[in-house]
């Protein structure tokens, strides 16, 4: 459970300004049908995580603990410096006619969006570290609809009210934390 709660956790807070979010944004903005954008963000995330939680415990399989340890630790801190670069969305991302519809061109957009972002990697990391496929790939979409569907169903009201900054900062710290917690805690 200890995988679920800290990879929900992570990936709420990490998702906070994160481009995904600002594109959650759009989409709710521009086709105002939130049931649709939220099925599409949650097929994408369960698609895109499963992958990134899959690599994750894949790569436990041929490096060592040891290593693992310190490629875990750094992956971590350089999460939390990453944590303090503010995401933006392209301008002409949202432009043109869905082709797909609502669902089909929110599940395309996020799955894309989610390459190589900071809750993929997140993702990988956390699959790695703890050895929970399924748990942490659980959490980490639990984390993205925490951070999305409001958005969605809310819009700008909660937008305008949460300090993403302060939210980056608190994301920042708690990956460093467990990058620390990951090359120096004696090993279990």
């Amino acid at each position: 459970m200890e995988a679920f709660f800290v990879s929900t956790a992570i990936v709420a807070l990490a998702e906070m300004g994160d481009k995904t979010q600002l594109l959650a944004l759009v989409l709710a903005a521009r086709f105002r049908k939130p049931w649709p954008i939220v099925l599409g963000i949650l097929v994408a995330t369960l698609v895109n995580h499963g992958l990134a939680g899959a690599v994750g415990a894949w790569v436990t399989t041929f490096i060592g603990p040891q290593m693992l340890r310190w490629i875990l630790g750094a992956s971590f801190i350089a999460m939390a410096a990453w944590m303090l670069i503010p995401d933006k969305l392209d301008e002409g991302d949202a432009d043109g006619k869905p082709r797909w519809g609502v669902f089909g061109t929110t599940l395309v957009a996020f799955f894309l969006a989610e390459m190589g972002d900071k809750t993929q990697i997140a993702t990988v990391m956390l699959a790695a570290q703890y050895n929970a496929y399924l748990w942490v790939v659980a959490g980490t979409t639990l984390g993205m609809m925490i951070a999305n569907a409001p958005v969605v169903w809310l819009g700008d009201k909660i937008t305008r009210k949460v300090p993403i900054r302060a939210v980056h900062l608190i994301s920042a710290v708690i990956f460093l934390v467990l990058g620390l917690l990951a090359i120096f805690a004696p090993a279990t």
